[in-house]
């Protein structure tokens, strides 16, 4: 069984947003390029004397890749948005934004179920679920998840995970959900400059660029709306609800490193057990002391709250295991994405005023983003295409002279006679 590894981000964001704070990536392998790949066609001479020109080819391969790519970009994009907007729609009637945490929360225990039922549809080596748990659980060491590691290991990315859901959907009761989701795609910025100072990654230029990017659009974000304490305070709550998500992903990084599709799905579970386990009395008590407090339990929208479960649990799976049929950053754009889809919506749905400053803000934000997804050697990759682009160029009025002398050099050797006997 071709096995991957997993590296866990959170980001609900983004890469995990709303609520993945967690991003899986596939071991290092050969990967081909989503885009065309160039090859050459057999030498040969045409009529005129030309040689066969360089033709663009993509294999099979990546381009079944890439339209898993568009499929995944696109469940990615829907699933986000679609759980942001039915959350902003159920507070309207439930307004208890932790308990709606904690019980959408309470579904990642399906997580390793489900990896389960897809070992057993897709592995020639099928294992009983016992021993496939007993091998994932090496991911916590030799001794296996003990009550110790479940309390220094878990337990600490469990809170983590808690508080970067609930910071988010606190901030949207107070703004609006463009605003919500375009801020929380600063948390790839904060992932890199944590991971910059405390795991000693890579310096790079680009990457400082698309961090300042980002902190210059939290604050036109925070001006468009004239500082008002309500656009302040929702602004300040995604802010930090970014922050954990990328305190999470780099201390998982920084502890646990990286883990493959089992692992990683058994470690989601976990955090759904503790969820469950410690986390419920919260809830029961903002209910007793009435800061989330519903009269009846028949007027709980029961529906939204499933819905926004399954739309938040789905967002999670695809962006945690996508990695096994698609590209990462295509699956990256389809948070980038869902800001537009949440403005559109924003604009039928509210009052929103898109301004100039806000629409810049948003610009920048998500300017910043998509640098953020530049790969480490971008640089040598432009270099490379410009030198082979100033190649080719060079290669075209060479030919062309080439073939324009052709003509009536031949023309002039038919007709020369000859005397030769």
């Amino acid at each position: 069984m071709k096995k991957h590894s997993a590296r866990v981000a959170p980001l609900s964001a983004c890469n995990s947003p709303v609520l993945t704070l967690t991003k899986v990536e596939g071991e290092e392998r050969p990967r081909d390029s989503p885009g065309p790949a160039e090859a050459q066609a057999p030498a040969g001479v045409e009529a005129g004397g030309r040689a066969s020109r360089r033709c663009w080819t993509c294999s099979p391969a990546q381009l079944k890749k890439v339209f898993w790519g568009v499929a995944v970009v696109l469940c990615v994009c829907s699933s986000w948005a679609g759980s942001t907007q039915l959350a902003k729609l159920t507070f309207g009637k439930f307004d208890a934004p932790f308990t709606l945490t904690w019980f959408a929360t309470n579904w990642n225990f399906l997580f390793f179920p489900l990896y389960y039922v897809g070992h057993v549809c897709k592995s020639t080596e099928k294992q009983s679920v016992k021993q496939r748990y007993r091998e994932c659980c090496r991911f916590f060491g030799d001794n296996g998840l003990t009550l110790k590691v479940f309390f220094t290991k878990a337990a600490p990315f469990g809170v983590l995970w808690t508080l970067t859901n609930y910071l988010y959907l606190h901030a949207i009761k107070k703004i609006n959900t463009t605003d919500v989701s375009v801020l929380f795609c600063c948390n790839k910025a904060f992932v890199f400059l944590l991971s910059w100072i405390v795991l000693r990654d890579r310096f790079m230029g680009v990457r400082i660029v698309a961090a300042i990017l980002a902190i210059a659009g939290i604050v036109m974000m925070t001006y468009a709306d004239g500082f008002h304490s309500h656009s302040v305070i929702g602004i300040a709550l995604v802010v930090a609800s970014a922050s954990m998500s990328a305190l999470y992903k780099v201390l998982f990084k920084l502890l646990l490193g990286s883990a493959k599709f089992g692992e990683a799905a058994l470690f989601l579970s976990i955090l759904g057990v503790f969820n469950i386990v410690f986390i419920t009395c919260i809830p029961i008590i903002l209910y007793f002391t009435k800061v989330e407090y519903w009269s009846s339990f028949d007027d709980i929208p029961w529906g939204n709250l499933c819905g926004f479960s399954v739309l938040l649990l789905t967002f999670n799976i695809v962006l945690n295991f996508g990695i096994a049929v698609t590209y990462p950053t295509l699956m990256s754009l389809g948070i980038v994405l869902s800001v537009p889809v949440n403005a559109v919506v924003d604009h039928y749905t509210s009052q929103i005023v898109f301004n100039g400053v806000r629409v810049i803000a948003i610009i920048i934000i998500g300017l910043g983003f998509l640098l953020l997804l530049l790969p480490e050697e971008w640089d040598v990759w432009l270099i490379k295409l410009l030198t082979r682009l100033k190649v080719r160029k060079k290669e075209e009025p060479a030919e062309g002279g080439a073939d324009l002398s052709s003509g009536p050099q031949s023309k002039n050797r038919r007709a020369r006679p000859s005397f030769a006997h």
